[in-house]
């Protein structure tokens, strides 16, 4: 009996172990597609996973920004080597309002729009860096996929050549 409790009581943990690990954020994204490149929302349905890499804030906009990394873009960033394939870069632009609580401080108010970056050197071999953009603005509460296209994305991002067409350096901790 003292055995079988012993044994109970070990596969407990190794199974509370193994959820604990295991336990991804399910992103529910809508079902939306770029119109000029394919790109879909659900394509990174898996980003609240992924690692912040830095924050920005648009003083034009008036928006805060996180910026995210998948494995394969995190794992670049930190080893300061080039963005393989399948990185994907993820940017969620919030509002921010004054706390209530705490008024010299600002917070996130609402989302304004999720955008991504995926380096894939087949399906985006005319582009700069084989970047594919992909951007979902917010209204009324529905995700919208931006109607402009991503022309814009390319010429903007074309700034920042020498750092892959990435305006995001790691913000490391030290």
């Amino acid at each position: 009996m003292k055995h079988l409790i012993i044994i109970s009581i070990f596969i407990s943990l190794l199974s509370c172990n193994d959820t604990k690990e295991n336990y991804k954020l399910i992103s529910s994204v809508p079902d939306l597609e770029m119109p000029d490149n394919h790109l879909k929302f659900k394509e990174i349905e898996d980003y609240k996973n992924y690692r912040i890499v830095a924050t920005h804030f648009r003083t034009d906009k008036n928006e805060l920004r996180y910026i995210l990394a998948n494995e394969k873009a995190f794992k670049a960033y930190n080893e300061k080597k080039p963005f393989p394939n399948g990185s994907k870069i993820v940017k969620i632009g919030w509002t921010v309002e004054k706390m209530p609580n705490f008024n010299p401080a600002l917070e996130t108010k609402q989302i304004q729009r999720i955008e991504y970056m995926i380096k894939d050197s087949k399906r985006f071999s005319k582009n700069p860096g084989n970047w594919g953009y992909a951007r979902f603005v917010k209204k009324e509460n529905q995700y919208k996929p931006w109607n402009k296209g991503t022309s814009s994305c390319i010429s903007c991002h074309n700034l920042a050549k020498d750092n892959d067409y990435l305006f995001t350096k790691m913000q490391a901790l030290q």
